[in-house]
C-alpha cells in the first residue's frame, strides 16, 4: 500500500501549494495542478491493483468512500485544468486524501462477485455520489461568496473564485449532471431488487427518493422560477445530506456496527 500513502503525501502537497498559488497575484498552477494529476493517478493505480488481485471490483464502505473521493479530486482537477474553480481543491483534494488513507490503513475485505447489473448500479451510484458532492462544495462556496459580498469581504482564497453568476451556472449544470447520474442509478437498482427487507436497502433507497426528488425539485425550480442563491445552497446541501445517508449511513451501520460484509 506504498502507492496510497505517495497518493496521500500527493493530494497534500497539492493543497498546500495551491493555497500557496491563491495568495499570489501571478498565479502559475503547474506545480499544484502536476502534483494533483499524479495525485488521482497514483489513487485510481491503487484500486486497480486491489481489484486485479482479488479479480472482483471491492465496494465495501472504505472502498467505495476512496473511490468517491478519487471521483472527486478528478473533477476538481479537471475543471481546475480549464480555468474554473482551482479553490475547491482546497477542500477537495484533503478530503480524498483522508478518504484513501482510511482505505489503505482499514478498508481491506475479500470482496464478492457481483453481476453485471450490480456492477452497473454500483458505478453509476459511485460516479452520482462524486458529482453531487463536487456540487455540495459549489454550493457551500456559492454561500460564502453571497455572505462576503453582502459583508463588502472579499478575500484572496474567495476572489479566485469565478464571477458569482458563474458559480451560481456551475452549480446548476454539476447538479444537472449528477441529477441524471443519481436517476441512473435508482433505476439500474430496480434491476437487482428482490426484497428490500431482506436485502437491508429499504432506509436507502426511502433517502435516495427523496434525495433525487429535493435535487429534481431544485432543477425545477430553476427552470420554472429562476431559484438562486440561498435557495440553491440550501436545496443542493439538503438534497447531498440525505444522499450520504442513503449509502454512507446505512452502509456504516450494516459493515461497521453490524459487520454484515454482504
Amino acid at each position: 500500500m506504498a502507492i496510497a500513502w505517495i497518493s496521500v503525501a500527493a493530494y497534500l502537497v497539492a493543497a498546500g501549494l495551491l493555497v500557496a498559488d491563491l495568495r499570489r497575484a501571478d498565479r502559475a498552477p503547474a506545480a499544484w495542478l502536476s502534483a494533483a494529476t499524479v495525485a488521482a493517478l497514483l489513487h485510481a493505480v491503487v484500486h486497480l491493483l486491489a481489484w486485479r488481485a482479488s479479480g472482483v471490483a471491492d465496494m465495501h464502505f472504505f472502498s467505495a468512500l476512496s473511490l468517491v473521493g478519487l471521483g472527486m479530486a478528478a473533477l476538481t482537477t479537471v475543471f481546475a485544468a480549464g480555468g474554473r474553480m482551482a479553490a475547491i481543491g482546497v477542500v477537495a483534494y484533503p478530503i480524498a486524501a483522508l478518504v484513501l488513507g482510511a482505505y489503505a490503513a482499514y478498508g481491506r475485505h475479500l470482496a464478492e462477485p457481483m453481476d453485471w447489473r450490480l456492477q452497473l448500479h454500483a458505478w453509476c451510484a459511485l460516479l452520482a455520489y462524486a458529482t453531487l458532492a463536487v456540487a455540495a462544495l459549489l454550493a457551500v462556496m456559492l454561500w460564502l461568496q453571497e455572505r462576503a459580498l453582502r459583508r463588502h469581504r472579499i478575500g484572496t482564497w474567495l476572489g479566485a473564485l469565478p464571477p458569482l453568476v458563474e458559480l451560481e451556472t456551475l452549480l446548476f449544470r454539476t447538479v444537472g449532471a449528477g441529477f441524471v447520474l443519481l436517476t441512473a442509478t435508482l433505476l439500474t437498482g430496480v434491476l437487482f431488487v428482490q426484497d428490500l427487507f431482506a436485502q437491508h436497502l429499504v432506509h436507502k433507497t426511502v433517502l435516495s427518493v427523496l434525495s433525487w426528488l429535493l435535487f429534481g425539485g431544485l432543477l425545477l425550480g430553476r427552470w420554472r422560477r429562476g431559484w438562486r442563491g440561498r435557495i440553491a445552497v440550501r436545496w443542493t446541501l439538503a438534497a447531498m445530506a440525505l444522499l450520504v445517508l442513503a449509502f454512507f449511513g446505512s452502509k456504516a451501520v450494516l459493515e461497521l456496527v453490524l459487520h454484515r460484509f454482504a
